[in-house]
């Protein structure tokens, strides 16, 4: 199984950014995909999950702001970011979830300036 997460970068505070997972060797239609993220020197955080029948969560600091969606058909999950803000800067991490299963991407770092 490998995830492989993509899209981070640089941008001004209240610009946009859409991060890319592809998932590899899993039944993706299974899994529960998120997205996490780790600022320097604070815990890793849930930012967005999606459940198999498409029920969403969202931390509350980005609701309103970021988006999960995914594509099937390319295995793929995506993590719409608007708005984002100087606190939104961490690596992000997607991750895979069924049962006992946890899998986790590389990161991608994002970083947002004022």
């Amino acid at each position: 199984v490998q995830l492989q997460a993509s899209g981070g970068g640089s941008v001004l505070a209240g610009g946009s950014l859409r991060l890319s997972c592809v998932a590899s060797g899993m039944t993706f239609s299974l899994y529960t995909l998120g997205w996490y993220r780790q600022a320097p020197g604070k815990q890793r955080e849930l930012v967005a999950a999606l459940t198999p029948p498409g029920i969403t969560n969202y931390a509350d600091s980005v609701k309103g702001r970021f988006t999960i969606s995914r594509d099937s058909a390319k295995n793929t999950v995506y993590l719409q970011m608007n708005s984002l803000k100087p606190e939104d800067t961490a690596v992000y991490y997607c991750n895979g979830q069924w049962y006992r299963s946890d899998y986790w991407g590389q990161g991608t770092q994002v970083t947002v300036s004022s």
